[in-house]
């Protein structure tokens, strides 16, 4: 039930963005194990809510709990009751953590808890700037900034801290990048300088960063009061928009871009057809990091004159809840903020109440100020924006032929048809060709890469400039892995957890392949992922259908691939190694389930390393003939795995080892170690002498010809071997008598040796 007893004024404080922390009277609490942690977080983030025991396991182990989880809800929800309130009796009812019908729920004010503090910090500055105080929006940025002390939910496992970490690093993102925007407005230009610096350090992928660190510096140099807004000097235009909207401004024609000449050509000449009185709507379509910001920043900062206005606009999850929210952003600079500000006010709350009447409004003062100068509109991930500015936008796409204005706007491939449905022309980005993608490594490598690491950086990025940059940074396979794994998190943030997990499998079922050098694409069968998740035809081609749009995802025949293996590598290798294994094994054991081919169970076993114990070792015995026949070099790998643990049990080691030794044999490596170590261990007869016989026959093929007699004849001397054994020996010495030491005819044998192997032939 829940608690009646007010807490308004409890002293307890949840830190989570950074390393979680409980805070009572000013003394640290010890929170214990991270699971523990991870359902306080949960609980803290939905404060005042209750949470269901389902809901918290889903939030901790996603698909794959185990059968223990409700239970260890139980004990981690216990455990926090104590640690939060040490002095409530056994029996009493929480008041700090309360339950009731199979739910949980945290009794904290929001300002107990940093992460719900920092989102209502970030709405008052909102409220702040649209009242058109930036002094007072400037102070709160500043203090919900103040709040962060690292990643938030450091370490913290589970689906949802992963996609809470993701959320709020966003929010922080363009957090802050308005306070740089405001410090600009203030003439701290240093500060926004600092603040931008570090922003493009760790979000090199995200090219107007730059373009605003650049015209800040210049900025700076030229002293204050120049290129800041629509009013600034000849040469100064708006290139640029910050996550929030906030346009910026540069003096210079913007990055070259290596590879996209073609699409540069064709923005540049919109541009200028625009200005002469023929305007047009763009879209600009490609997968997230292919470049089309740093594409529209270069193309709309050099080509148009003077008199040509730019508005700038991106599309986030802040604006799009505001109607005309996105568009707002663009028209300030061109109409003014205090029109603009009227004809957000003729729009309903809801941003989802589009007037007819208010939209044609907005269209017509658009279609004045394109007549009284040529203007040019730009929104960035236009996918993202409210309902209103989808209406105008597709309006305003009816009437540029006979107007000087050009609408240009950015949007994820899988959106292009829904979001616009009518455009003049659509600027499809690709991933880069090999020359192009090579010439990326290069400007980006701290030093020039060798050959064979080039090679792995161009297969794994395919094309991928966003990939190629953070892959070039660092010296090694696993550099940079941090920075690369926080950027395919934001790439693949918009699509929903089911998705994502989809992914994940896809990833895990192709992680073998990731092992081995080369350019094949990773991915899987929909038939391989049906029995890994459980899910019917139907199930995968709605969930997967966003990431095919976006082009995450492709379809090569009959698999569904990876369009850049660092994506499907990183989805592997960030996740902890414990869940690793934990996922390879029961994809293993639902692959058998399926009646899969014994190749691909067995690649769950070796790319997981999960132990060949209990029911996997003896399934391996089972299928290791069928295993051989149908790929040696997997047979192989899984049976050295085998023969390296000592936990499977004996019996099944020594099999599996003696197969370890005869695909060794076919395979010309020696085996001569793995042979030996049976013919030790047998009771078998015929196994030992198949065992002999495999060592010296090792020797024998490398010319090892003394160490190939000495074993057939310790064999053939000992006598513990099948008929069958001991005549292939004879002959294998015969094969080898003449490449003996001394007489050919005499070789050196004890007599009775000699005399046992009478019969053999010579």
């Amino acid at each position: 039930m829940r608690a009646t007893v007010s807490i308004e004024n409890t002293n307890v404080r949840l830190h989570l963005l950074g390393p979680v922390r409980v805070e009572r009277d000013g003394a640290d609490l010890p929170l214990g194990s991270a699971r523990r942690t991870a359902v306080l977080c949960v609980l803290a983030l939905r404060t005042g809510h209750r949470v269901s025991r389902e809901q918290l396991v889903a939030a901790l182990w996603g698909e794959d709990a185990p059968a223990s989880a409700i239970g260890n809800i139980y004990t981690y929800v216990s455990a926090l009751r104590h640690m939060l309130e040490p002095d409530r009796g056994r029996w009493a009812g929480g008041q700090i953590l309360s339950s009731g019908g199979g739910t949980y729920q945290l009794h904290l004010p929001p300002e107990a808890v940093d992460a719900i503090r920092f989102e209502t910090l970030r709405e008052a500055a909102r409220r702040h700037r649209a009242d058109g105080n930036t002094v007072a929006e400037l102070a709160t940025v500043e203090s919900a900034l103040g709040l962060w002390h690292g990643e938030a939910l450091t370490g913290v496992p589970g689906p949802f801290a992963e996609a809470q970490r993701v959320r709020l690093a966003e929010l922080r993102f363009a957090t802050t990048e308005r306070y740089a925007a405001l410090l600009v407005g203030q003439g701290r230009h240093e500060e926004a300088a600092a603040v931008l610096r570090r922003l493009v350090e760790a979000y090199p992928d995200r090219a107007h960063l730059r373009v605003m660190l650049a015209d800040v510096r210049q900025t700076s140099s030229h002293g204050p009061g120049q290129g800041q807004d629509a009013g600034a000097p000849a040469g100064a235009r708006p290139v640029a928009g910050t996550a929030d909207g906030t346009a910026t401004t540069t003096r210079s024609g913007g990055a070259a871009l290596v590879g996209r000449d073609a699409e540069l050509c064709r923005l540049r000449r919109a541009t200028a057809e625009a200005a002469l009185g023929r305007g047009r709507s763009v879209l600009v379509s490609g997968a997230p990091g292919l470049g089309k910001s740093a594409l529209l920043a270069t193309a709309m900062s050099a080509a148009a004159p003077g008199h040509y206005r730019v508005g700038w606009a991106v599309g986030d999850e802040v604006t799009r809840s505001s109607p005309l929210g996105t568009l707002a952003e663009c028209l300030e600079s061109v109409l003014g903020e205090d029109s603009t500000r009227r004809l957000i006010d003729r729009f309903p709350a809801s941003a989802h109440q589009v007037p007819g009447q208010a939209v044609a409004e907005v269209v017509d003062l658009v279609c004045q100020a394109a007549r009284a100068t040529p203007l040019g509109l730009v929104i960035d991930d236009l996918h993202w924006s409210d309902p209103a500015t989808l209406r105008v936008w597709a309006e305003l796409s009816g009437r540029v032929a006979e107007l000087p204005l050009l609408l240009v706007a950015t949007v994820r491939p899988g959106a292009s048809d829904r979001t616009v449905p009518s455009v003049d022309e659509v600027v499809r980005l690709t991933p880069l060709d090999v020359t192009a993608a090579t010439a990326v490594v290069r400007a980006s490598a701290p030093q020039p890469p060798e050959a064979e690491h080039l090679t792995w950086i161009l297969a794994e990025a395919g094309g991928h400039p966003g990939y190629l940059r953070q892959l070039a940074a660092g010296t090694a396979a696993t550099s940079s892995f941090d920075a690369l794994s926080a950027m395919i998190e934001a790439h693949l943030a918009p699509f929903t957890e089911e998705t994502r997990r989809s992914l994940r499998a896809i990833a895990f079922l192709s992680a073998y392949e990731l092992r081995a050098p080369g350019t094949q694409p990773a991915g899987a069968t929909p038939a391989e992922l049906g029995a890994v998740t459980g899910r019917t035809p139907d199930d995968l081609d709605r969930t997967l259908a966003p990431a095919l749009a976006d082009e995450v995802l492709a379809v090569e025949g009959d698999r569904l691939v990876f369009r850049h293996r660092i994506v499907a590598r990183t989805l592997h290798e960030a996740t902890p190694v414990a869940l690793r294994i934990t996922l390879h094994r029961s994809y293993a054991e639902r692959l058998v389930a399926a009646r899969a081919p014994v190749e691909q169970v067995v690649a769950q076993l070796l790319v997981g390393e999960v132990p060949l114990v209990g029911r996997a070792g003896a399934w391996l015995v089972e299928n290791v003939e069928a295993l051989v026949d149908r790929a040696p070099a997997t047979a192989i790998a899984v049976l050295r795995q085998a023969h390296a643990q000592h936990a499977l049990d004996p019996a099944q080691r020594l099999r599996l080892t003696a197969w370890l030794a005869r695909m060794l044999l076919r395979q010309q490596q020696v085996a001569t170690a793995e042979a030996g170590w049976v013919a030790a261990r047998t009771s078998d007869p015929d196994l030992r002498g198949e065992m002999h016989w495999v060592a010296a026959h090792t020797h024998e093929r490398r010319g090892e010809f003394e160490s190939a007699a000495e074993i057939a004849h310790t064999a053939l001397r000992e006598r513990r071997i099948t008929p069958e054994w001991m005549h292939r020996l004879r002959v294998l010495l015969a094969r080898v008598r003449p490449h003996l030491p001394g007489q050919a005819t005499e070789p050196h044998l004890p007599r009775s040796t000699a005399l046992d192997g009478g019969n053999s032939p010579s």
